[in-house]
């Protein structure tokens, strides 16, 4: 940061590390961030020597990058508080226990399972989770009804959910009671609410891939490691610095 040139607080949150822009934006209106000992208001600027803290706890910037996959169980939140809606909930940075500070790139929710990303680059899960860029997830889905060709179409062609319709997606059949869907926006319990606006409801359901980060054989509970390979190649989709 330059001596004399502050930024906004929530930038700042996102690239130390922290959380994304977005849950920067709510832990601030939590009065959960102090710039020197005052609780930061949302636009405000830090700068450069100012002490910065998150619930009393100062924030240093981890200079590793970490990238890891998680196969997420059911019944885990994809969240760092201990409490959701007023109840005591397992969350998935505590259950993992991972020995340096990182956070969910996004959410799955917590009667879905599979992949999840966590890091602690910043300017990586603004770039994930924005919808605009349109990054490819997957996943496999059963059912309790047996899938038609008319469904699997419906589908693919867009859903009205929550006030707006999905966007066109690729869907095919595995078998008659289950199917592979790739989404390129993340609406809230988006696959469980299309396949309700069709008579269905999901039984089950995996995210197997996003962008091009997959399970990999990882068994349920464990996590990974992002391989060179793979993280380079996701900087590339990304648009990002391969060395940064």
């Amino acid at each position: 940061m330059e001596e004399n040139k502050g930024i906004r607080i929530n930038k700042f949150l996102s690239e130390a590390g922290i959380c994304s822009r977005r849950e920067a934006d709510r832990i601030i209106k939590d009065g959960r961030i102090c710039i020197d000992g005052v609780c930061a208001a949302a636009g405000t600027k830090v700068y450069h020597g100012q002490k910065v803290t998150v619930d009393g706890k100062p924030i240093v910037k981890e200079e590793e990058e970490i990238y890891i996959a998680f196969y997420k169980p059911r019944g885990i939140v994809c969240t760092t508080a201990d409490t959701e809606n007023g109840n005591k909930v397992m969350n998935v940075v505590d259950y993992i226990g991972y020995n340096k500070r990182i956070y969910p790139i996004g959410r799955l929710d917590q009667s879905s399972e599979g992949l999840l990303l966590l890091t602690n680059q910043g300017d990586i899960m603004e770039k994930i989770l924005r919808s605009r860029y349109e990054h490819e997830k997957e996943y496999f889905v059963k059912t309790n009804s047996k899938i038609t060709d008319n469904f699997i179409k419906g589908m693919a062609n867009g859903v009205p959910i929550l006030d707006t319709v999905t966007k066109p997606c690729k869907v095919w059949k595995e078998d008659d009671y289950s199917f592979h869907i790739i989404l390129t926006q993340g609406l809230n319990r988006q696959i469980r609410r299309m396949c309700e606006y069709f008579g269905y409801k999901v039984v089950y359901l995996r995210r197997d891939r996003v962008m091009n980060i997959t399970l990999n054989n990882l068994k349920k509970g464990r996590y990974r490691h992002l391989t060179n390979k793979e993280i380079t190649e996701l900087k590339r989709q990304l648009n990002m610095p391969v060395g940064g």
